[in-house]
């Protein structure tokens, strides 16, 4: 088992024990392993007992009709088909309406609608994340059939005022449909439900098993949906495929103990919360994303000025948390709910999601805030965008990050101890200087060359900031540079560095970025440039 402090509960939650128990019940030849739908035998009644237990849990949990769920394999599918399923079965039109934050489960279906001919307005949030209900009634038309929000965002934690927004809806006669992953176990979501018709849900997010999930569809006044699935009939025909009655039992275990647990859960979220933001909040250049109020308590996203995710990742060790969305978080490109919020890309390329759950402690939280404390103070020492942080401790790192960002060895060492990083003083003599970047990762990197009598570098001071390849390339070429002439040292080339380093395919352009800060202050230094450098865009 890891010994990591797990802080990425809105990504998954562990599966609680007495949740275990209760599939284990349904596993296995002396459990309720039986289909379901096969009545006329016990083994099947007693699955079916189980299942129905199950659907009254849910329903116990939002208060609604157990006959208004039907079990999907997660939030997605949910979404599927609800998105899907309303607007092929509309009689209004084939326009909906959604928000540019919205998970990519319903930004992907809705682009696909779009594809199939279907209008789609998407909504911008303001700056704090919340959608303005005067925006969304400006959308509405006639053709309209379906507007869709969700209750909580997933990478910053912010709470749309769903019943304002459903007011609207029902009043223009369109129906509404809210993504209730994050929301479900965090906000009670029985006093929404009279202004919703549709809502996805995940077991997963609320320490249940995955692969299961649910979708709430009013029964009055009925919401027709067209079945995205077909075969057996299952579900009252929106939803084919034998009931996986070890997962929906889980399902509805994880339900029971959120209703005994709510007051509870509610406390410890919010003193942990509370413990995190006053830990890193005041830490210079760091932003907190979202409107500081109208959120959950436990979906915490920082960003922070002058260094770069990856970087900041590997240089956490013991620490596993994600930048946004799991579903995108491997993406080199900022995220797409930070964008929508109008964050600058300096933030929104290293922001931290921390996510803490039911058995995070105090003191994981202490160990968190002092490891993100250090290791960007780290890297903000390493960084030409920070040129007056003082370069601290190194941090340590990650190498089962590092090994899943399949680094060399080399690259490793480079970043884990980089050689010759800051830069020399004012108005030294024989000093040249040049700055390579952002590239389309984010990677920034500073040279700064001083030559001695015999027309040799003598000495190199480097920044950089980004990925761990744009450190450990740096670090590098200050390792390399000393001793050679500027003939020798233009000739390095870009492959001969990636393959010293170990750099995987995907980070080759981090070392043409780095000759390029090369070349550009040995430009400099031939006076073909100013001698104080110059800021060169890469297209690498």
């Amino acid at each position: 088992m890891s010994s990591a402090v797990y802080l990425d509960h809105a990504a998954t939650t562990p599966v609680d024990a007495q949740v275990v128990a209760a599939m284990l019940e349904c596993l296995g030849a002396d459990g309720d392993f039986g289909n379901p739908a096969s009545t006329t035998h016990a083994h099947g009644r007693r699955a079916a007992a189980r299942v129905g237990q199950a659907r009254a849990e849910l329903a116990a949990l939002l208060g609604c009709d157990p006959a208004e769920l039907v079990w999907t394999s997660g939030a997605t599918e949910a979404s599927n088909l609800a998105l899907k399923g309303a607007l092929q079965a509309s009689r209004r039109g084939r326009h909906l309406i959604t928000c540019s934050t919205e998970h990519k489960s319903v930004l992907d279906v809705c682009a696909q609608l779009r594809r199939a001919g279907a209008g789609l307005t998407v909504l911008d949030p303001g700056a704090d994340g919340l959608l303005d209900p005067a925006r969304l009634a400006a959308a509405l038309r006639p053709d309209t059939a379906l507007v869709s929000v969700m209750a909580v965002n997933n990478e910053t934690g912010v709470v749309q005022d769903i019943a304002a927004l459903g007011r609207l809806v029902r009043a223009h006669g369109a129906l509404f449909h809210v993504d209730a992953a994050q929301a479900a176990g965090r906000i009670d979501l029985t006093a929404w439900l009279p202004e919703l018709d549709l809502m996805s849900l995940s077991a997963h997010k609320l320490y249940g098993p995955k692969g299961i999930g649910a979708l709430y569809v009013r029964r009055l006044p009925r919401v027709r949906l067209d079945a995205q699935m077909h075969g057996g009939g299952q579900e009252r025909g929106l939803r084919a495929g034998t009931l996986a009655v070890h997962q929906i039992v889980g399902f509805g275990t994880a339900c029971r103990l959120l209703r005994e647990r709510r007051e509870a859960d509610a406390r410890h979220l919010a003193a942990l919360d509370e413990r995190l933001r006053a830990g890193l909040c005041h830490l210079p250049g760091t932003h907190l994303h979202g409107h500081p109020q109208q959120r959950v308590a436990g979906i915490l996203n920082l960003g922070f000025e002058g260094i770069g995710s990856e970087s900041l990742f590997a240089a956490l060790p013991g620490l596993a948390l994600s930048g946004g969305s799991a579903c995108s978080s491997a993406e080199a490109q900022p995220s797409h709910v930070l964008r929508a919020l109008g964050v600058p890309d300096a933030p929104a390329r290293c922001s931290l999601r921390l996510s803490p759950g039911r058995s995070t402690s105090l003191a994981d939280i202490d160990l968190a805030i002092a490891r993100i404390t250090r290791a960007v103070g780290w890297l903000r020492g390493l960084s030409p965008l920070c040129p007056d942080a003082p370069l601290a401790e190194a941090a340590g790192t990650d190498p089962e990050a590092l090994a899943a960002l399949n680094y060399g060895p080399a690259a490793q060492i480079h970043f884990r101890d980089p050689q010759h990083a800051g830069t020399f003083a004012c108005g030294t003599p024989g000093v040249s200087r040049a700055t390579a970047g952002p590239s389309a990762d984010g990677d920034l990197i500073r040279l700064e060359l001083r030559f001695g009598r015999d027309g040799r570098i003598a000495e190199v001071r480097q920044s950089a900031c980004g990925t761990v390849a744009a450190i450990a390339a740096a670090s590098w070429l200050a390792t390399q540079l000393p001793g050679l002439d500027a003939g020798t040292a233009r000739a390095l080339h870009h492959a001969d560095l990636a393959a010293a380093l170990g750099l995987p395919a995907q980070r080759l352009p981090a070392s043409v970025l780095a000759l390029r800060a090369l070349a550009a202050a040995l430009d400099a230094a031939a006076g073909r440039l100013p001698e104080t450098g110059s800021d060169l865009r890469s297209t690498a």
